[in-house]
């Protein structure tokens, strides 16, 4: 048969990287496609680095709509990134009867919606694999592999940059400012990494796990978004005393009035395989009826291992190129006229359990006015500890105060926080961290 021709949209990080695996590894993946998948045509406004990339041989322009008005290709792949022009392409690709492979977790996340709706109209296939988790195969697991399953949750370390950072935090006991510099340096951190560490990025992961998952529209403005700047070093410190690690996780959760959608620092129990991943790594967890928890681990970043997701949605695509659209795998999983109205809950209405620490004065009856405001508003208390405060200065002796509490709506703990906080003993913003035990 004919190669199936591929316009390659940027030719960056992970485009090189589609491109050298393709080359490098081309029998093999002629063999599993039945097919040779080509790239012929690769746009980028530096065409001098884009020749140097792929030699002769390969059409190279510095126009994008080139590529997409191509009557010969047959698959567009959009490494671009950004809402803006990437949409716009994305949806004159599909409008032009070509297929999608795309690695913009935040185009989808905000415009999925749109972009599946046209597809479908067109009968195109979009395949994203490469938008989550890099090259752990998340998406093809949760649309094909779970697909007998309820999921009940899906947890996961799903930012490379924010793990690295936590973890030179629990390792060296530094403070965030100095680490993130750090990992800034050793080219882990972005020069403006506001998406990384406000939980940004990770919010358009889970989005898309959790549209699959539970067949709903993606829904990106519902999120519950926060991120890592505000945590300390003496909050890792204790959170490892009482034998969790803390992690930035997207967290998405089926429950009986509507669907969770959440990203934030969380307490995870050191016995967790989740509390284990370091350094850059990504992992998710996914919680079905039928199988129970399985776990996926690897490089959430990078130029091949995110090829590799990228080169996977391309033999798919090869392989059902000819195919029925009905027949297909749908894009959410779910046929497109099966999804759920299921509602995303505000975060107010999110059951979990917490890490609070206190910075109060050391006086007595402190503890019992705190302990006694949880319980009049019906928190309960699984652990307290109190340690002398790091900050030593002048004035009355100061404490810190840590509790761990029982399961409790997240409206409930604000109002009590508020309460808390007005307190005279307490000498500094309140520290509430959520706690997942992930069983």
């Amino acid at each position: 048969m004919k190669p199936i021709q591929v316009g390659l949209l940027g030719i960056g990080t992970v485009g090189s990287g589609t491109f050298n695996v393709l080359q490098r590894n081309q029998e093999e993946i002629r063999r599993r496609a039945g097919r040779g998948i080509a790239i012929t045509m690769v746009a980028d406004l530096d065409t001098t680095r884009a020749r140097a990339a792929v030699g002769e041989g390969v059409t190279v322009v510095d126009d994008a709509r080139k590529v997409v008005a191509n009557p010969e290709i047959d698959i567009v792949v959009e490494l671009i990134g950004g809402y803006g022009i990437a949409r716009q392409l994305v949806l004159e690709a599909i409008e032009a009867g070509k297929h999608v492979v795309t690695a913009n977790k935040a185009l989808l996340a905000v415009h999925g919606t749109e972009i599946f709706a046209a597809a479908q109209r067109k009968g195109v296939m979009v395949a994203f694999e490469a938008a989550v988790a890099g090259g752990i195969p998340i998406i093809k697991s949760l649309r094909e592999g779970l697909t007998a399953n309820r999921i009940q949750w899906i947890a996961g370390i799903i930012n490379g940059t924010t793990n690295f950072i936590l973890s030179e935090m629990r390792d060296k006991g530094l403070d965030f400012d100095v680490v993130l510099q750090e990992a800034q340096r050793l080219g882990y951190a972005e020069a403006d990494p506001t998406f990384d560490i406000e939980g940004v990025d990770a919010a358009h992961k889970v989005t898309l796990m959790s549209a699959i998952a539970f067949g709903i529209p993606v829904q990106f403005d519902r999120a519950y978004v926060e991120g890592i700047t505000r945590l300390g070093a003496a909050d890792i410190r204790y959170a490892e005393q009482l034998g969790y690690r803390i992690k930035l996780l997207g967290i998405t959760k089926r429950v009986d009035s509507g669907v969770e959608l959440r990203v934030h620092p969380s307490l995870v129990p050191v016995k967790r395989l989740l509390a284990n991943v370091e350094g850059a790594m990504n992992a998710v967890m996914v919680q079905g009826d039928a199988v129970g928890t399985t776990l996926y681990y690897g490089k959430g970043a990078g130029s091949e291992p995110t090829a590799s997701a990228v080169v996977a949605d391309l033999v798919d695509i090869a392989r059902l190129h000819t195919a029925d659209p009905e027949h297909r795998v749908p894009h959410l999983a779910f046929q497109h006229d099966e999804m759920s109205d299921l509602t995303v809950l505000p975060m107010s209405e999110v059951v979990t359990s917490y890490y609070l620490r206190l910075r109060v004065a050391d006086q007595t009856g402190v503890l019992a006015t705190v302990t006694g405001l949880l319980a009049g508003a019906g928190i309960g208390i699984d652990a307290v500890l109190q340690r002398e405060s790091d900050d030593v200065g002048e004035g009355s002796p100061q404490t810190d105060l840590i509790i761990l509490t029982h399961d409790t709506r997240e409206g409930t703990m604000d109002a009590t926080l508020a309460q808390m906080q007005a307190l005279p003993t307490v000498l500094a913003p309140i520290v509430r961290i959520r706690k997942e035990e992930l069983a």
